[in-house]
């Protein structure tokens, strides 16, 4: 019999992947989301194009609808949340309630329902903080860092800032404990900068996708910042491989945390890296207007991958500028969704 998998937050953007993804290879897929993000009424519409998988309109703030859905699963992947560190700073208690406390009833339902499900969870590079006293050089247009040339290894000290970094941190912390306490087989995604199709970036969450989204639409475009911010970004299709490995490798990745993104093979400057391959893309100069650094903005934030790599042997395969034209074709052929 094929395995049971539940999605919370299925109809987001790495949900709606995800799902599509296991829906064809036969799984058992139940999807759990309140469809309250932007594109995820569309994302589901699509996904029902991808076979047959069972739909729950709920919430995981609502304990008794987590009870029901985690019954009987064999796999979870966790990924619903508040997921913009704007919105934390405008509404914390919101944004607790979401990721911390729902993340808590996930795993008090696996708990209580005495489950061996597979968790993975969905977390954050934010749980380490600003990192403003890194020492910070720029190099061809980069801000790089001076001591840390493969990025930032999971031993690096946890530093929760902004209500979004706290409640993810709490939630990543617990889920890890889970693992050690009550023996679930619990694995932690810190993820970094994801990007791809089904993506329904705004300003303050999903940039690469945003930039591309705006330009196509004629909105304004405002850097935050100089521009020379580095992340390392990481293609939707590697990080769904990724889910699978550690589903498939679960003997060696429970009880882990793993740093997940491009690492310091994959990286993209906020504009003066990204805004050149736009107006290849594009064929034209793109007017933008700079302002103010956003507060806790980092100048660089790169994921060392060298442990998911080592454990899992999974490394990203698609480069940077493959997947921005992978992502600026998907858009373009579908930018009614974005009106």
């Amino acid at each position: 019999m094929s395995k049971r998998l539940l999605i919370t937050g299925g109809a987001g953007f790495i949900g709606s992947n995800l799902a599509a993804h296991f829906i064809k290879k036969k799984y058992r897929v139940t999807v759990l989301d309140n469809l309250s993000r932007q594109g995820s009424k569309a994302n589901l519409t699509w996904l029902k194009s991808s076979g047959f998988f069972e739909f729950i309109n709920g919430d995981i703030r609502k304990f008794p609808q987590l009870h029901g859905a985690v019954r009987r699963q064999d796999i979870i992947f966790h990924l619903a949340g508040q997921v913009a560190v704007t919105s934390s700073v405008e509404d914390p208690r919101n944004d607790f309630d979401i990721n911390a406390l729902g993340t808590f009833n996930l795993l008090e339902a696996v708990r209580k329902n005495k489950s061996k499900a597979i968790v993975i969870f969905s977390s954050t590079n934010k749980v380490y903080g600003g990192m403003d006293n890194l020492p910070i050089i720029e190099k061809e247009g980069n801000y790089l860092y001076r001591d840390y040339p493969f990025g930032i290894a999971e031993n690096f000290g946890l530093d929760f800032h902004s209500p979004y970094g706290c409640s993810k941190g709490a939630a990543d912390q617990y889920v890890r404990d889970y693992s050690r306490i009550y023996d679930l087989p619990t694995v932690v995604f810190r993820q970094s900068c994801i990007y791809g199709p089904r993506q329904f970036g705004v300003e303050d969450q999903g940039w690469v996708a945003w930039f591309i989204i705006a330009i196509i639409l004629g909105k304004p475009l405002t850097i935050y910042g100089d521009g020379k911010q580095v992340r390392d970004v990481l293609y939707i299709d590697d990080l769904v491989k990724l889910f699978e490995t550690a589903v498939n490798k679960i003997g060696q990745a429970r009880g882990e945390v793993f740093n997940v993104g491009g690492g310091s093979s994959n990286i993209l400057s906020v504009w003066s890296g990204f805004g050149p391959i736009l107006e290849e893309l594009f064929r034209k100069k793109i007017k933008v207007k700079f302002s103010q650094w956003r507060p806790g903005d980092q100048k660089v934030y790169i994921s060392d991958i060298s442990k998911v790599n080592t454990i899992l042997g999974w490394k990203p395969e698609i480069r940077v500028r493959v997947g921005v034209e992978k992502l600026y074709k998907w858009i373009k052929e579908n930018k009614t969704l974005f009106k």
